[in-house]
């Protein structure tokens, strides 16, 4: 047979993994220059945009015929007619027919294993505009099937079918496609399975809605529960005979939340600070770590043993007044209150001190306190005679804008944002019936402002003033009622102070400076 007698046939042509693999039908064949032509190609399943696509010899991997134009199909009956009826039949018996150029017609196992479509050539020779005017000529009433594969062509995956418009032309790059069917009794079971579940009328569907409340009202729980508790104490839920209730509500294991625990046990206490002259009243963190209290005997020589080591009065004075104006920065509002946009609404403190180390503690705190914007109002009567620690704090103050009153007249009438309480002294108890002392305490009972007290006496002496917070330094006093909310600050004791002076401690602070403290 001569080259040209291949014209019109459907072949696929591989061109390797670079230019990948066409299908179309012969439109040239040139011996000479070692070229082949394809009309109406495709490229990887997807129609090309030029009408012809010329290959040349040494560009083709693999080339194989897909489908036989008539005229050879005519001359192949008449030389090789077994082997023409098996081919066409689809038999497994099949030879390859000798051509000029060697091209072999691939085995039905061979076109199986390289995936191409169809149980025989003629069903999978079609070309894609063929099933495109089968996909157009199907009945109105035709309807496939959702849930069904796209067909695939030469081992190329084909899209499903598009919707086309009034000329026939598709809407996508794919054309429709229609997915063969197969003959035999197994296609005949895989349609009635087919109708059964897909091909009910949509008319016969319900239009109303099922009731779930109404048929859950029908169901009585109590009543089947009453029935199952009277059977089972009759012994008939049990194979041996032996009853099996379900127990009286009383009875019955009680049931937990998702947040409760079901070990029933005791809270853990943490103790890891020990004194050995306990004051009488224990506290807690908020991590659960307990905190005795110490007497005020205790609490001075602590602070003894500290100064000897090195931790003068200043440092000391200069560590509270941080930790305390840190406590009452947040207490004002921290930085919701005191930020640069927030000028017109500058927090007022009042100041209460006296001429002892507690009013320089004081003082130092409002220093700290005017350095961050708040205006400061220094309350300190005047004396003849003060200790240095408060005569150096004073001077420090007075460098700021803070103002300094020894009147208690000069003191606001409004109300301000916070009050902080140095007035007391733990030695001095006469200080209480001095005239500026008792104005000072009536000022704040009436001004209505919430009270800061640092380092507050013990529960034993009676304060004049009722705090709402009390701030305790290095370990707390056993503080009464009036002292309000117990906190604790770090002012810089060593632990080797603490074990000289007999005491195991352990910083309950972490990461903070200030913590507060829960009674027991």
């Amino acid at each position: 047979m001569m080259a040209g007698d291949w014209l019109g046939s459907i072949v696929s042509i591989n061109c390797g993994d670079t230019l990948g693999v066409y299908q179309g039908r012969v439109s040239a064949v040139d011996q000479l220059n070692q070229t082949i032509s394809l009309t109406r190609p495709f490229h990887n399943g997807v129609k090309c945009l030029v009408p012809e696509v010329t290959f040349r010899a040494g560009d083709i991997v693999e080339l194989k015929i897909l489908e036989i134009s008539t005229d050879i199909r005519q001359q192949t009956n008449n030389q090789f007619p077994e082997n023409t009826t098996d081919y066409i039949n689809g038999t497994a018996k099949q030879r390859p027919i000798e051509t000029s150029n060697s091209q072999n017609i691939p085995r039905r196992s061979d076109a199986r294993s390289n995936d191409s479509v169809g149980t025989s050539p003629q069903m999978c020779s079609k070309s894609y505009v063929d099933r495109h005017a089968e996909g157009l000529n199907q009945p109105k009433n035709f309807r496939r099937r959702h849930n069904s594969s796209p067909p695939k062509y030469h081992g190329h995956s084909v899209g499903r079918n598009q919707e086309t418009d009034s000329a026939g032309s598709s809407s996508s790059r794919f054309p429709n496609q229609v997915t063969p069917k197969k003959s035999g009794p197994k296609n005949g079971q895989l349609k009635a399975r087919d109708d059964e579940c897909f091909g009910d009328d949509l008319e016969e569907i319900p239009d109303t809605d099922f009731d779930f409340e109404g048929n859950l009202a029908l169901f009585d729980k109590a009543a089947v529960f009453e029935e199952i508790d009277t059977y089972e104490r009759k012994g008939g839920g049990s194979a041996g005979g032996g009853s099996k209730s379900r127990g009286t509500p009383s009875e019955r294991p009680p049931t937990y939340r998702h947040d409760e625990n079901i070990l029933e046990s005791e809270p853990i206490v943490y103790r890891r600070i020990l004194v050995p002259q306990p004051g009488g009243k224990e506290y807690c963190t908020d991590s659960g770590l307990v905190v005795p209290s110490i007497s005020y005997a205790l609490h001075k020589k602590l602070l003894s043993v500290a100064e000897k080591h090195g931790l003068s009065v200043e440092k000391r004075l200069e560590m509270s007044g941080v930790c305390a104006s840190q406590m009452a920065l947040t207490l004002l509002g921290g930085p919701n209150r005191l930020n640069p946009k927030n000028v017109h609404q500058r927090p007022t403190v009042a100041l209460l001190c006296g001429p002892h180390i507690k009013g320089a503690q004081g003082i130092s705190c409002g220093r700290h306190l005017a350095n961050h914007d708040v205006d400061i109002i220094l309350f300190l009567p005047n004396f003849v005679k003060m200790l240095e620690p408060v005569t150096n704090e004073l001077n420090l103050f007075c460098r700021t804008e803070g103002k300094q009153v020894s009147n208690v007249k000069d003191l606001p009438d409004c109300p301000v944002d916070l009050v902080i309480n140095c007035l007391d002294c733990h030695e001095n108890a006469f200080l209480r019936d001095q005239p500026w002392y008792r104005a000072a305490v009536d000022w704040a009972n009436q001004n209505r402002a919430p009270v800061l007290s640092i380092d507050p006496p013990v529960a034993d002496q009676e304060q004049g003033i009722h705090a709402k917070w009390s701030l305790e330094l290095g370990l707390p006093l056993a503080l009464g009622e009036q002292a309000g909310r117990v906190y604790l600050c770090d002012i810089g004791i060593p632990q080797k102070v603490f074990r000289e002076v007999g005491i195991t401690y352990h910083s309950p602070f972490g990461c903070k400076f200030v913590i507060p403290l829960h009674s027991m």
